[in-house]
């Protein structure tokens, strides 16, 4: 009886140990969670500016080409045509 009691108190014991190693790695775990979380986020709202600054940047190569047009057209529209040459006709 006293050896089954031993070993019954000695598994306790053991499990025990175990479920507070456990509890530790899994504090652990929760941490390494938290900070993992923390840096997603960071990272997406990293992407979330690196978009907004991409869109706002192609809305200013947009507006520079249109003004570039513009101005081009403003200088076709300028110059005098060339003479039509009556000769041809």
């Amino acid at each position: 009886m006293w050896k089954k009691l031993y070993e019954v108190l000695s598994r306790l014991f053991a499990l025990t140990q175990k479920v507070d190693k456990h509890e530790k790695e899994l504090e652990a775990i929760r941490q390494e969670l938290k900070t993992l979380t923390v840096a997603v986020q960071r990272l997406a709202f990293e992407l979330q500016r690196l978009n907004e600054r991409e869109t706002a940047e192609r809305e200013k190569i947009e507006l520079r080409l249109e003004n570039q047009l513009l101005k081009f057209e403003r200088r076709l529209s300028s110059t005098s045509p060339p003479p039509i040459d009556k000769e041809m006709d």
